[in-house]
């Protein structure tokens, strides 16, 4: 076996999934911890002295608790080289996940044990399955008054839509939780809460079943009750196929407490055994192997001033295949151009180390002189096959982007660019005002949030927002139309996007089907097809 081969073969790469609040960010940490990346857990929501959670690493996640962005975490742990690729939880920055899921190659599912599936959840767990990833299951926050466990089961059966194989199983909850039952070994890890800070794990104490110990953590009614539920499980619960599992229709799942670092080494062991190294990637050319000696690489995400000090702008690339050497020339699809990637760096959260080499499954960040696009393949040169596209989702809300200051245009004009550029937002102008009327469209208002804070103060740009009502938005098929021309365009509003398409924006359905009516031989579409 080759070292390329190796390396490849070692490497883990997955996102985490969850419904805001249910313990992502958290479980993450506890990762980083097993594999040394920290030494110390931080607190998402912690007092304004604390530290915060590593992959939180923007000013305004930190203020308001939440993540906005995605953050990419590398670490070593028991010979795997795991890439994790963190994403907002928050459902307002669904576009951004849905981005960082196409350059994973698995998905841990996060759910809190009180509440069951989420509408975030549903969200992402629908892409997942449309690209047919494994999918495993983390139920958190056992430690915390649970819904009945085989409830909980049944609620990711019926409202998921995939089946599930409990890989342990939890014993009581809140304060009567007393640990988890592993089904493999038959080994109960026993469940003792610590404080929350920089412990690799609560205290815990394995005892097979039949051992007499059990009975003095374990009271008669939760022995007995175990013994029932191990008894019904292994009677009627999905057993663990790992090809219904490849294929995202079997979920193996996990119950454990993040904050208190009970069930995740386990969980973590389990988890690299169970999945693979990177898998082939659909590209122009067919299904391109991972173990290929050929190097290729799609961007899948744009950061701008992720260091305020360097003004710098990263493009995130997920490596498909083969080995990439920093010293040799690349081939960008896109451009047509040849050329070295610029800085090539590991980026965990705002923290960053030169790479002078990286592995098919890896994620490397490289300085983008405006150049990248989200979607672009980069590949060796001779080679000019493209990996399929990224999707983009239509706007829900709409703003007027006003600027304050008319002295800082140029500021203002760079920022709203580069940060349209990333994908945050996206920018469409006044079909007769031009660029002196910009509108903001975004899937979750939260975004403008963050758009304002951003131009604010990474740009020096004050800026103000005016909602304006509508919520679909149609790009014109001909781009030759002149809307001045189109009949009954009243509560319509007439945009061009950045390239000087054409679209309408309408405040409901009825309005489209009127104006369609209205207007023969117009054809509009909810994405353009570039």
């Amino acid at each position: 076996m080759s070292d390329v081969t190796k390396e490849i073969k070692r490497r883990r790469t997955f996102a985490i999934i969850s419904h805001p609040d249910a313990g992502k960010t958290t479980l993450t940490e506890k990762f980083l911890l097993y594999g040394g990346a920290i030494n110390t857990a931080g607190s998402v929501k912690g007092k304004a002295n604390s530290k915060y959670a590593v992959s939180d690493w923007m000013d305004i996640e930190k203020e308001r608790g939440i993540s906005v962005t995605s953050s990419v975490l590398q670490f070593e742990y028991d010979d795997y080289c795991i890439n994790i690729l963190d994403t907002p939880g928050h459902e307002d920055f669904s576009e951004d996940t849905y981005r960082t899921l196409m350059a994973a190659d698995s998905a841990v599912m996060v759910i809190d044990a009180s509440k069951g599936v989420e509408a975030q959840t549903i969200k992402l767990f629908k892409v997942c399955t449309l690209r047919h990833i494994p999918i495993f299951t983390f139920i958190n926050k056992m430690d915390r008054e649970a819904m009945d466990t085989f409830d909980l089961l049944d609620d990711i059966e019926s409202v998921l839509g995939i089946h599930t194989c409990p890989m342990n199983w939890p014993i009581g909850s809140g304060k009567a939780f007393r640990g988890v039952y592993d089904r493999e070994s038959k080994i109960v890890s026993t469940f003792e809460a610590v404080s929350t800070g920089g412990s690799k794990s609560a205290l815990e104490t394995d005892l097979a079943l039949d051992d007499p110990k059990l009975k003095d953590i374990v009271d008669e009614l939760q022995f007995n009750q175990l013994n029932e539920e191990i008894e019904l499980l292994d009677g009627a619960a999905e057993e663990l196929d790992m090809d219904k599992v490849s294929k995202g229709e079997l979920s193996p799942v996990f119950f454990g407490s993040a904050l208190n670092n009970f069930g995740i080494e386990t969980f973590l062991k389990y988890f690299l055994k169970m999945t693979t190294s990177p898998l082939p990637r659909e590209s122009s050319e067919g299904l391109i192997d991972p173990l290929s000696e050929d190097f290729s690489a799609f961007v899948f995400k744009i950061q701008a001033n992720m260091n305020k000090a360097h003004r710098d702008r990263i493009a995130f690339m997920r490596v498909c295949s083969g080995r990439f050497d920093a010293t040799k020339d690349v081939y960008h699809v896109q451009s047509g151009r040849k050329l070295k990637l610029s800085q090539p760096q590991q980026i965990m959260a705002s923290s960053r180390k030169v790479l002078e080499e990286a592995y098919a499954g890896d994620v490397i960040g490289v300085f983008d002189p405006a150049l990248f696009s989200i979607g672009d393949t980069i590949c060796a040169p001779g080679k000019k096959f493209e990996y399929e596209g990224i999707p983009t989702f239509a706007p829900e809300h709409f703003a007027r982007l006003v600027q304050l200051n008319s002295m800082k245009r140029k500021q203002f004009m760079k920022g709203v660019t580069e940060i349209a550029q990333e994908g945050a937002v996206q920018l469409f102008q006044d079909y007769q005002l031009g660029m002196s009327e910009i509108i903001a469209g975004v899937v979750g208002v939260l975004q403008f949030d963050v758009l304002k804070y951003r131009l604010e103060n990474e740009y020096g740009c004050e800026v103000r927002l005016e909602p304006l009502p509508y919520g679909y938005i149609r790009w014109v098929k001909d781009v030759e139309t002149d809307l001045n021309s189109l009949k009954r365009l009243n509560d319509v509003k007439k945009v061009k996007d950045m390239k000087g398409n054409p679209l309408l924006l309408f405040t409901n359905d009825w309005i489209i089907n009127m104006v369609l009516d209205n207007n023969e031989g117009l054809e509009l579409e909810e994405f353009k097809r570039n």
